[in-house]
């Protein structure tokens, strides 16, 4: 190389590059970063897409449930056929069954009937009172037994439709498959459209779905969520009983006591694991150590908080053991140089600070267990109950159901007015979980310490 080339190599002007316009790498880069947040839109886009379409189908199917259609009627409760021997006594008058009272309904329809001037062609008052539904001589009877005072008398009662004609104003139930449906017919419809005019049948919001016990596969419009709130009440205060005095112990225990060796180490992943074991494995183990081994009775409140219990208690610890991690150390050493004893600092100074942490934390949990099936079914929680159970603590061992397995149930009945009563359980169980999540974010807003 020559020293005339060298020096034009040297001098060969370097071109200066802009800031304001991006060079390959950098248009690379932001076409990564642009497709990146693309592909997080439409996630999330998806996501909320398949929230909205299960809230509204839930609530398209359940709403429905909560609206009832009924039929009054004045009827007559006749003595000579309720109570013959004059005497009032609650004994003999329960003697009366529920046949006993279908001539009285099918009487109190067809004089309403022939007040408002509705006559069907083709229809005997048999087949007409055959838009009640078959609850009513039971709530009859039920009335009576609790009023005897009241035969004799005329009363109004607000009386079931059949689920039939509740679907029809439901949109289940058209002329079309009235007329091959063997459990009703369009006469039958044709009369329930004259009684709505008249006002002897309206619909109106059921409190029953509330508060009525579970019904047969002949009466869905029967049914409702009483014995399954209850129970799952039950189960939840053994769980916050059990889970929260035990969960937060061993937190304690384990985050401000407990040497750091092996042991501990073993502890904390076992507790770990537990937390992601799945619930039916639970089940199992109420199964063979809670009805067989121990002989706890089926279908009980106790034996499912306990499986539940065991099912929160990881979670309230971990949750615990975070919140106490929170905690600034200087709390601890400023309580310890003024004289405070550890266990001192712990209970009057961290404890305090910690408490809206494992509040949350305990919450949490019980909303995860106030939502679990599988280890009910498996301790027998799926079985059919009327029956209320009794206040505590003799309702703990009652049989009763819970709202996950009540949903459960009813999805596998056949009769379409099931599917809309599991429907409207669902947002029961939904509102409650929403209900118990917002505690939680009140309590950690309102009692949150930031260090």
């Amino acid at each position: 190389m020559t020293d005339v080339s060298a020096f034009d190599a040297v001098a060969k002007p370097i071109q200066p590059k802009s800031i304001l316009a991006p060079d390959a790498r950098t248009r690379r880069r932001n076409a990564s970063e642009a497709r990146f947040r693309l592909m997080g839109l439409i996630a999330v886009t998806i996501g909320v897409l398949t929230l909205v379409g299960l809230l509204t189908s839930i609530l398209s199917n359940g709403l429905s449930s909560f609206s009832q259609t009924y039929i009054s009627l004045d009827v007559n409760l006749d003595a000579a056929r309720l109570d013959k021997e004059g005497t009032r006594d609650p004994a003999n008058i329960a003697k009366v069954s529920t046949f006993g009272y279908l001539p009285l309904i099918e009487t109190a329809l067809a004089d309403a009937m022939s007040a408002k001037g509705i006559a069907i062609d083709g229809m005997n008052a048999k087949a007409a009172s055959e838009i009640i539904s078959k609850e009513a001589p039971a709530s009859l009877r039920n009335y009576v037994i609790a009023n005897p005072t009241s035969i004799g008398e005329t009363v109004t009662f607000n009386l079931l439709a059949s689920g039939r004609i509740d679907g029809y104003y439901k949109g289940r139930v058209t002329m079309e498959s009235a007329a091959l449906d063997r459990n009703t017919s369009p006469e039958q419809l044709q009369l329930a459209d004259r009684l709505k005019e008249a006002g002897v049948l309206v619909t109106k919001f059921n409190w029953d779905f509330f508060t009525a016990p579970d019904a047969s596969d002949t009466r869905p419009e029967a049914a409702g969520l009483g014995v399954a709130i209850l129970g799952s009440a039950y189960m939840m205060l053994i769980v916050l009983v059990l889970s929260l005095p035990l969960g937060v112990a061993a937190s304690i225990y384990l985050e401000e006591f407990a040497p750091q060796n092996w042991f501990t180490d073993l502890i904390e992943v076992n507790i770990a694991n537990l937390a992601a074991v799945p619930s039916i494995v639970f089940g199992i183990l109420g199964l063979a150590v809670f009805i067989n081994y121990v002989g706890l009775p089926q279908s009980a409140p106790v034996v499912g908080g306990l499986v539940l219990t065991l099912m929160t208690l990881p979670t309230i610890i971990i949750a615990t053991r975070a919140a106490l991690k929170a905690v600034p150390p200087s709390i601890r050493d400023a309580a310890l140089g003024v004289g405070a004893s550890k266990m001192q600092s712990i209970f009057h100074h961290v404890l305090p600070l910690a408490m809206p942490g494992i509040l949350t934390g305990t919450i949490i949990g019980l909303a995860q267990a106030l939502g679990e099936t599988a280890p009910l079914l498996l301790i027998g929680m799926v079985a059919f109950v009327r029956e209320y159970p009794a206040g505590p603590p003799d309702g703990f061992f009652d049989p009763a159901s819970a709202l996950p397995v009540q949903v459960y149930n009813w999805t596998q009945r056949g009769d379409p007015a099931f599917v809309e009563r599991a429907s409207g359980a669902i947002i029961v169980l939904l509102v409650f979980l929403v209900m118990m999540n917002l505690i939680a974010i009140v309590l950690r807003r309102r009692f949150e310490r930031r260090w």
